[in-house]
């Protein structure tokens, strides 16, 4: 078999998680709300280069004829590392992110799905990061760090709010949270009178529905 691209394994890996989940294959439709996708031929071409490449199987005809080829030895091997993630819900206020009554539920997920490590998965409440693709009541994957650096998407706490934003720090006493959509303004946090935690960065998202 030949390598495989990144965004190709991101593929691969959302339709064995997807088997593993619901027990049949994805359709192109799935794959494109899982993905984040905005077209159907984008699932396409990076099936037929899957298939080519001699990864998965396709059914002619068959809106779910997707197979993946040797599953069974893959997981006996041990080489597709699947670990279990909280999903974080609505954030108590006062309580640390992970703390048990934020935790809906845990779920499956290879740990190397999204390219780089992360740690748990956050309900992203509200639009205000519609126009980076990031939608309400998506999973975002969120790395537990404090190396981050101006334009990137973080999980931010000021005071006992959590919020999801693109993080700038102009000054050593100033933090602007900016947000992916003109009906929402910027957080300014002025970190000589404010509490801020950065809770973690931003790695990439799944979609439910």
């Amino acid at each position: 078999m030949k390598d495989i691209t990144p965004q190709q394994n991101k593929v691969l890996n959302c339709i064995k998680v997807y088997i593993k989940g619901t027990g049949f294959p994805p359709t192109r439709s799935d794959i494109c709300k899982e993905m984040g996708f905005k077209s159907p031929n984008s699932a396409e071409t990076h099936l037929r280069a899957l298939e080519k490449k001699g990864f998965i199987s396709i059914a002619s005809g068959a809106s779910r004829g997707i197979t993946i080829i040797g599953e069974e030895s893959e997981q006996e091997s041990g080489s597709i590392e699947t670990d279990n993630y909280p999903i974080i819900g609505l954030v108590a206020a006062g309580s640390p992110t992970l703390a048990s009554e934020n935790i809906e539920k845990q779920v499956p997920c290879p740990s190397n799905f999204f390219g780089s490590p992360f740690d748990y998965f956050l309900r992203v409440k509200g639009l205000s990061m519609k126009d980076a693709g990031i939608m309400e009541d998506d999973l975002i994957a969120v790395q537990k760090t404090h190396d981050v650096k101006n334009g990137d998407i973080v999980v931010a706490r000021i005071d006992d709010e959590v919020t999801v934003k693109y993080f700038t720090k102009p000054s050593n006493d100033k933090i602007v949270l900016e947000p992916a959509n003109d009906d929402f303004s910027d957080i300014e946090v002025d970190l000589r009178s404010e509490e801020f935690f950065l809770e973690g960065k931003y790695i990439g998202l799944i979609r439910e529905n």
